[in-house]
């Protein structure tokens, strides 16, 4: 879609001018010294007395007819008081003045000077108004009118302004006394006021000149470029409505202004960022786009060379950066943040990354300069790298109903409590699924789900529900079969993070399911997870076993047979790579686990495991797994299965051989004395190990052979204590034989008899 992004950035390029055919605004100022003849000094906010004596010296005011001049109270009725009659005078009130104009000129998109000339002063008292009209030239180079009511009391009275096929409303009326408001447009634009209900209102009245010969000024018109725009607009949204095109999510215009994130808006853009602003908006409105502003941040890093040997003189100073210079960018990240909406609303998106077929221009953000740049000097084994970021400012766009693409880009982190919002609103409505909210819901988890994959990288540390459960919980309760079928097989291919957390809204989504289809996804996310959440799927099957008693039917022999077929041990099965976060070593709950769901769903199946756990030991550690296991599992409802007796019998073997074992403390200094390292110290703590007759060794060594003699003691276990006798030069290592070995097969013995009784066995010899 290069073709799209470079064609709308060219149409761009056209709109330079800012402005519309009319501006308006309030401002603060210091009041001038207003005074008309026959009235004296008016007094501001105006005085209900003096309404009266500006209207005795006012007259009707007329309209214009073609060449007439016409007073007809049914077309305008206001009074009026000519400049002849009126002396605006003060320092501070042509401050305000030539504030105002400023602020016009930018809003009609002026770029040369322009010239006020005061016309009128206007009272609109109770009923006032002026229907719909043209101002006629009043002066040689009048291209505007400059409207500003000056503080006082009034309701109603909104001024209307028409031009072409569009009409703006402004309300000028002012509650605080220190500002005044003001609204300008062009004479050609047809405009009215509408009728004052209550109060009264004073108005001066400017004609805006261009001083000197040339041309009138007129609105900024970009019909064309609005047309082009809208037109590429509409044909993109139809290209991303279609599978087979490949389109980008939205479109992004970087501007050409810099911006910090507390300026940023839409009223606040300059020059032709204002302009291209105004022309995308109306046509993102034609084309049914949302158009939003936002903060482009581009981050890289990468590798860089000192260039600073040179100056012997700063060989022990730490280098300034200019003294690095960059080698290569190895990572490079680029994303959207501080949203404004052009109705100044808040907006729910967070960061979203941006893709480089989003740019207009593509090459919008090269040859940039950076706002920040870090150089860090070489550390071990790292050499010097480099850090620097990048910032601009960008109008964004999406097609309206893409927002929930759009908003998917910005992670699970902003669209699970958006739609957790939906969720709550459509379930307090008490409407069914035909409902705007369900269905706007079930949109939203469409593209989610479609972009769920590594969003969830790892399981939370916190005790809030994984990403996976609060999206199963939402499902769940918005009961979307489709929703949940698609996101279940989600998790089955291993798209994200699945752990036994998530198991239990598992369950109950899977619940919502035909036995069949509940069934099917069980076998796929057993058969999809157990190489990397084995004890998971264990879990899974065995509460699935367990709701299906509860009454819930569904087969699930294949899900079983996954299982059994995926148990760990053979080195000939392979395994999937492992992340940081997974443990594959085999639990007691899991053996639990699996023969509880096994020995329920097909007594086979469980003989085969059992079998299979026996005959790899490695993995299902006599001591550490099956024995732990088994003490649970007989006193459970499968004691008499088969499989479980099998593993029993195992274990019972096991523990009778061990206690069948001699067992006496030792009857003179001598020791287990095989050791790993054969270096001439630990030959000699080999020989005092050996030694019937010596209990204790003293060895005097420098730290570096002290350490290394403590080192293989603690990995061979030797039944040795040892502390460091610090008198003299070097230190002595001192060493006292113990009785270790014996004390921890006298407390394995007594855990032995222990889980010989608790298995079930009939009287043991305690030799």
């Amino acid at each position: 879609m290069s073709s799209l992004t470079s064609e709308l950035a060219e149409v761009l390029t056209t709109v330079r001018r800012p402005g519309d055919f009319f501006a308006s605004g309030t401002i603060e100022f210091l009041a001038p010294q207003l005074e008309v003849e026959g009235v004296g000094q008016i007094a501001l906010p105006l005085l209900p007395t003096q309404v009266k004596q500006l209207v005795i010296a006012a007259e009707r005011a007329p309209y214009g007819r073609g060449e007439q001049t016409l007073v007809d109270t049914a077309v305008r009725r206001t009074w009026q008081i000519g400049p002849d009659q009126v002396r605006i005078q003060g320092r501070g009130w042509a401050r305000t003045l030539s504030a105002i104009l400023a602020r016009v000129c930018d809003g009609l998109g002026l770029t040369e000077p322009v010239q006020a000339d005061f016309y009128k002063l206007l009272l609109y008292d109770e009923g006032s108004f002026f229907a719909s009209h043209r101002d006629t030239e009043k002066a040689p180079g009048m291209f505007a009118t400059l409207v500003v009511v000056l503080p006082s009391t009034s309701t109603g009275g909104e001024l209307l302004v028409r031009h072409k096929d569009r009409e703006v409303r402004l309300d000028l009326h002012c509650p605080d006394p220190s500002e005044v408001a003001f609204a300008a447009f062009y004479a050609d634009c047809v405009h009215e006021v509408l009728p004052v209900t209550s109060g009264f209102r004073l108005a001066l009245i400017y004609n805006l000149l261009r001083p000197g010969p040339g041309r009138l000024p007129e609105p900024p018109s970009y019909a064309s470029q609005q047309t082009r725009l809208a037109t590429l607009l509409q044909d993109w949204s139809a290209d991303l409505s279609r599978s087979d095109i490949d389109a980008p999510e939205k479109l992004i215009v970087p501007l050409e202004h810099a911006y910090t994130s507390a300026e940023l808006g839409f009223g606040a853009l300059k020059g032709a960022d204002a302009a291209a602003a105004a022309v995308l908006m109306a046509a993102a409105q034609s084309a049914d786009c949302d158009l939003h502003l936002a903060l482009i941040a581009v981050e890289e890093s990468g590798s860089a060379d000192y260039t600073g040997y040179s100056s012997s003189y700063r060989r022990w100073s730490e280098p300034d950066e200019d003294e690095f210079e960059e080698v290569e960018v190895l990572d490079r990240s680029i994303a959207l943040s501080t949203w404004r909406r052009p109705d100044n609303e808040p907006s729910v998106l967070g960061e979203i990354p941006v893709g480089d077929d989003e740019l207009c221009p593509p090459d919008a953000l090269d040859d940039l300069e950076p706002d920040e740049e870090h150089f860090h000097e070489a550390t071990g084994n790292e050499g010097a790298s480099f850090e620097r970021t990048y910032r601009r400012a960008a109008l964004v766009l999406w097609p309206h109903e893409r927002f929930f693409a759009v908003l998917c880009q910005a992670g699970v982190a902003v669209t699970l409590p958006y739609l957790a919002d939906l969720t709550e609103r459509w379930s307090s409505s008490g409407e069914d699924h035909t409902s705007f909210l369900w269905h706007e819901a079930h949109e939203l988890s469409g593209h989610m789900v479609a972009s769920w994959q590594g969003q969830e990288r790892y399981p939370s540390r916190e005790t809030t529900p994984s990403y996976a459960t609060q999206m199963l919980l939402l499902l769940i309760q918005l009961e979307d079969k489709v929703r949940l079928e698609a996101f279940i097989a989600t998790i089955a291919g291993g798209s994200g993070v699945y752990t036994e957390s998530d198991n239990e809204a598992i369950v109950q989504a899977l619940g919502l399911l035909p036995p069949r289809q509940a069934a099917a996804l069980t076998r796929q996310i057993i058969a999809g997870n157990t190489a990397t959440s084995l004890t998971a799927c264990g879990n899974l099957l065995a509460r699935l076993v367990v709701a299906q008693g509860h009454g819930r039917k569904g087969d699930f022999r294949g899900a079983a047979t996954a299982l059994v077929e995926a148990l760990p041990g053979d080195p000939q099965r392979a395994a999937a790579e492992r992340t940081w976060w997974q443990d594959r070593s085999v639990k007691p709950r899991f053996v639990i686990d699996v023969l509880e769901a096994l020995c329920r769903i097909e007594q086979q199946l469980a003989e085969d495991a059992a079998d299979y756990m026996l005959t790899w030991p490695q993995t299902y550690n006599l001591d550490t797994v099956l024995v732990p296991a088994m003490r649970d599992l007989v006193r459970s409802t499968i004691a008499r299965e088969p499989a479980v007796q099998r593993l029993r019998d195992a274990c019972l073997a096991h523990l009778r051989a061990r206690i069948a074992e001699p067992l006496a403390p030792p009857h003179d200094w001598s020791r287990a004395s095989v050791l790993s390292c054969q270096c001439h110290h630990c030959a000699e703590l080999s020989r005092f190990l050996a030694d019937p007759e010596r209990e204790v060794w003293a060895f005097k060594a420098v730290e570096a052979d002290r350490n290394h003699v403590e080192q293989t003691i603690r990995r061979a276990h030797c039944d040795v204590d040892f502390t460091t006798d610090r008198r003299g030069r070097p230190y002595t290592l001192v060493c006292t034989k113990n009785q270790a070995s014996y004390n921890r097969r006298a407390k394995q013995r007594r855990k032995d008899l222990e889980d010989v009784i608790h298995l079930g066995s009939g009287d043991v010899s305690q030799n």
